[in-house]
């Protein structure tokens, strides 16, 4: 019996295979004198398999639980800032038809926010008018992109990594419950083979009374 045949066909969307629960250890083995040691190291296998994953994936839901956070944040200015430039100019089109001298008293001021230096130190700063913000993208790269471009793009994010986070929660339920079972199936061989131990024991001391 290999390590391979432990785990059933039978997988999750993500390609993890599932624990067979052993109902019948004997028939299991191949009958009362079947050998427990092979399945047994079989399951450890199986099991540390399971820990390894489980061990990956709570890393990645830490790092998708971390990082959604700063695409919303992200996403959140980018909209406000082009909420901000789209209001704007209905005010610069409102004032052009009006010829409003007073209508330049009731545009916008400019943006004043804080920006962020260090973990504890902020800066102040005044935002220019402007239809372009900067991303990071990862490995040190940072690109433009116009304020639509940028909010499809950070939208795009935002859904992938939510998707991911909700399947990595999702495999990571399913890998406890395959845990569980071959952490069962271990302890029903084990105490199989105990109760089997027991039973040629006591019958052996039985014909020796007997032969005696």
């Amino acid at each position: 019996m290999s390590a391979k045949s432990v785990f059933q066909e039978e997988k999750n969307p993500r390609g993890i295979p599932k624990a067979p629960f052993i109902a019948n250890v004997e028939e299991y083995l191949g009958g009362p004198d079947g050998v427990v040691e092979t399945p047994l190291k079989n399951f450890q296998d199986a099991i540390a398999k399971y820990r390894y994953m489980d061990a990956n994936l709570t890393q990645r839901r830490k790092g998708l639980e971390d990082k959604i956070p700063d695409i919303r944040k992200t996403l959140h200015m980018v909209e406000f800032l082009q909420e901000r430039r789209e209001g704007k100019n209905k005010n610069d089109d409102l004032e052009d038809d009006l010829n409003d001298e007073e209508s330049s008293d009731n545009s916008k001021k400019p943006l004043t926010t804080t920006f962020e230096l260090n973990d504890t130190l902020f800066a102040e700063a005044e935002l220019e008018d402007t239809d372009t913000v900067y991303l990071w993208l990862g490995a040190n790269v940072m690109l433009s992109y116009k304020l639509s471009e940028a909010t499809s793009l950070l939208r795009s994010k935002l859904d992938l990594a939510e998707a991911s986070l909700k399947a990595t929660i999702e495999d990571l339920e399913f890998l406890r419950e395959q845990l569980t079972v071959m952490e069962v199936n271990t302890a029903r061989v084990y105490n199989w083979d105990v109760k089997r131990r027991r039973e040629r024991r006591l019958a052996g001391e039985a014909d020796g009374k007997k032969g005696g």
